[in-house]
């Protein structure tokens, strides 16, 4: 395998898309004359003309509102939201138009749309810059929601979101663009819907996904080392729909439950996981579900609150040693 960058294992799948399919074509701010603030569209102007990587004004609903036209003509649209926090604006074409239309049509429609939401801290990039939005669309039918963690599943992820015929928000943590990872030759996807257990252990069990998978894996490392705690670590790659038996089977053999996450603690992903291991599998578990998150502020412009409010390594330590352990 090769080792590149996130930002160049989405290059790639675009490229590939993109050649595989001539109805594929990618829109946003700035993409084909500044590449991509992360660098993840370069090239793509020179090999695909600007019919096909297109410039817009500034207008995220006229974005996503002309995502949706040409996904209902017949072209697979990619559709660049710059940050994942302008998404807000955008709210009334996602909620009521990108998420019902195949529904409200009888599945007589199909819409063939990836919104691609970068999202997450980095840089102290504040408050407006630096939010993760996942948990609003797992309360809306009819969109699928991915979030890799590797540039192998941001590869994967993305070409099968492509290849989907309904819409799918593809979030892509900022801070992950450079991080580098084997990523396989040739044309693979990664499945949406399926976690994947990255770790395995059998004291106790850590679900996590994008950049905050990475620190639950150097928790894991840590808890072995210093406390002789093997803890087994689940990356759920999609939270829409979301893989819960791989969850369950986990914790089955574990007994405990740490769910970790850089969004809001309040109402995050990690609280669904948590009610629904207490509604299926209650008699598994031997300690609390504990939930790891943001806390309930804006994101700080400083970076020493920044790394307060975001949890960190030993937040994830704290959290499963908190288990009744």
């Amino acid at each position: 395998m090769r080792n590149i960058s996130f930002s160049q294992a989405t290059l790639e799948a675009m490229q590939e898309e993109m050649r595989r399919d001539e109805r594929v074509f990618i829109m946003g701010e700035d993409i084909a004359s500044q590449g991509g603030i992360f660098g993840q569209f370069k090239g793509l102007p020179k090999e695909f003309g600007l019919e096909r990587v297109r410039d817009t004004p500034i207008s995220e609903t006229a974005l996503v509102g002309a995502g949706i036209g040409a996904a209902l003509a017949g072209a697979v649209p990619v559709v660049d939201m710059h940050f994942a926090d302008f998404i807000g604006v955008t709210m009334d074409e996602v909620l009521n138009q990108m998420a019902k239309i195949r529904y409200m049509f009888g599945g007589q429609a199909t819409l063939p749309l990836v919104l691609r939401a970068p999202d997450g801290v980095t840089r102290s990039a504040a408050a407006q810059h630096s939010q993760s939005l996942e948990a609003w669309f797992l309360h809306i039918p009819g969109l699928k929601v991915v979030i890799p963690s590797n540039p192998a599943d941001a590869k994967g992820l993305l070409k099968a979101a492509i290849r989907d015929q309904n819409p799918v928000i593809y979030f892509e943590h900022k801070d992950l663009f450079s991080k580098k990872g084997p990523v396989p030759d040739g044309d693979y996807l990664t499945p949406i819907g399926k976690a994947a257990v990255v770790r395995e252990g059998k004291d106790v069990t850590i679900v996590s996904y994008s950049a905050m998978l990475g620190k639950c894996l150097e928790a894991a490392d840590q808890l072995g080392s210093l406390h002789g705690i093997e803890a087994e670590v689940i990356d759920l790659r999609t939270i829409v729909p979301m893989d819960m038996e791989t969850i369950y089977e986990s914790v089955k053999k574990t007994h405990r439950l740490v769910v970790a996450h850089e969004a809001v603690k309040t109402g995050g992903v990690g609280g669904e996981i948590a009610a629904s291991v207490s509604e299926n599998i209650l008699e598994y578990l031997d300690a609390p579900i504990i939930r790891v998150g943001a806390a309930f502020t804006p994101i700080p412009f400083s970076p020493p609150l920044e790394k307060r409010v975001i949890p960190q390594v030993e937040s994830i330590v704290e959290a499963v040693l908190r288990a009744r352990w």
